[in-house]
């Protein structure tokens, strides 16, 4: 199979990383790929919104499978293009892709398929939200309705940052239009995991469980992140939650999606909390989660790209996905500044050294490759996953090989899954 993956960061390294291994595979490319991809297949110098010249490419290229990796480009349609085009890609359609494309299209789905998810109300009036957050308090969700690069959404626990959040989001615009409108939403307590699931638009097969770090500060602290580290299968991920969220929220949704005459083909991301009373939905993604993409796949024990090719075909339930035992962990390194402003440029040693550690593996997320040197180019630059008999071995590995690294101008959480091991 040739195959095209669509994307330049961590996540789209780990899926190269992945699909490289298939013996279905005969032809891998990445656009715009990064040094890491570089490795594994071949780069094409096309921008993900380029949709014509992806699709010019694909048929020139006679490639058999594309796979979208970031959201932007499957909200913009992409899908839709190459399957006009007649060329098979893993990922929705740009009506199904709206379940991470708008928070308030996702509400929607949740309250007609019956999926539990927090309370909500939706405003495109500045004003109207804020004199909806003074009868409801504190704490209490804000989000921004589209996409925001996984930084729209605003957990306030004093009605300040709560009217902070909205003025920043619908007044100021911080994230552009995808601000016009907002989903305000009660707060749910418990402990947050992302569960993936493969579906073909009728059938879903369970993909993983992990647990992300969104908040740049250790403790859980500062501002959210596009995710600073995750961990395999936490602890509150048991069998009976993923069963309930799989039962009760993923297959619910795609019977709903079905319905409306939009169903849901690709990876769908459920992000959940887990309450007393089981999981509720917080949102759909409708690809990969970053890192959690990272953590994911090098536990996977069966060939990924046989697998995504029965979903793009509709026969998803020939497939099956075979997980190896054991941890996995990623830590985020990032540029000083993120999630504001960074600077990009600084020379990063000490990369085959990392990847020299046992279980270790280095996915590049914003990197360039420079004169021989690797240099920063981004605010989340590398991904480090370590795999190990347990997640105490994995997290160890995982910072044993950070430490190899020699970058100044780098930092990351010292503190990923340290819940998880203090049970």
């Amino acid at each position: 199979m040739r195959v095209l993956i669509i994307g330049s960061g961590g996540r789209e390294h780990a899926l190269a990383w992945a699909i490289a291994k298939s013996p279905l595979l005969t032809k891998l490319f990445v656009a715009p790929g990064n040094p890491g991809t570089a490795q594994l297949a071949e780069s094409v110098a096309l921008r993900t919104s380029d949709i014509p010249s992806i699709v010019k490419f694909a048929q020139e290229q006679k490639i058999d499978l594309v796979v979208p990796g970031p959201e932007a480009p499957l909200v913009a349609g992409i899908a839709d293009a190459l399957a006009a085009a007649g060329i098979a890609c893993f990922g929705p359609s740009a009506a199904a892709a709206q379940l991470e494309g708008s928070k308030i299209f996702t509400k929607e789905i949740a309250d007609a398929a019956g999926i539990p998810t927090a309370r909500w109300e939706k405003f495109t009036d500045a004003n109207a939200a804020h004199a909806y957050l003074e009868e409801v308090g504190a704490p209490i969700v804000i989000k921004a309705d589209g996409l925001a690069a996984g930084k729209g959404v605003v957990v306030a626990a004093t009605l300040d940052e709560a009217h902070d959040a909205v003025t920043a989001i619908m007044e100021d615009k911080v994230h552009g239009a995808a601000g016009t409108s907002v989903v305000i939403e009660q707060c749910l307590v418990g402990e947050e995991i992302s569960i993936f699931a493969l579906c073909d638009g009728e059938e879903a097969l369970f993909f993983g469980a992990a647990a992300d770090h969104k908040r740049v500060g250790e403790g859980d602290t500062g501002p959210n992140t596009g995710g600073m580290g995750a961990i395999f299968n936490p602890p509150w991920a048991t069998d009976e939650t993923i069963r309930r969220s799989m039962e009760e929220i993923v297959r619910p949704a795609l019977k709903e999606m079905v319905r409306r005459g939009t169903p849901f083909r690709g990876f769908l991301f459920a992000g959940l909390m887990v309450e007393a009373d089981g999981p509720m939905l917080i949102e759909f993604n409708v690809r990969f989660g970053d890192p959690e993409c990272e953590t994911v796949l090098p536990m996977l024990e069966s060939d990924l790209l046989a697998t995504l090719k029965a979903a793009a075909e509709g026969r998803l339930s020939d497939a099956q996905a075979v997980w190896k035992q054991g941890g996995s962990a990623t830590v985020v390194m990032c540029a000083k500044g993120y999630p504001g402003a960074y600077a990009t440029g600084s020379e990063i040693h000490g990369l085959e050294e990392a990847g020299q550690v046992p279980g270790a593996t280095i996915f590049h997320a914003g990197t360039m490759a420079e004169q021989g040197g690797i240099l920063a180019n981004g605010g989340r630059v590398l991904a480090v996953n370590a795999v190990g008999a347990d997640l105490k071995e994995a997290l160890s590995r995982a910072y044993q090989a950070i430490d190899q690294l020699d970058w100044e101008d780098g930092f990351c959480r010292r503190d990923i899954g340290r819940r998880a091991l203090l049970g």
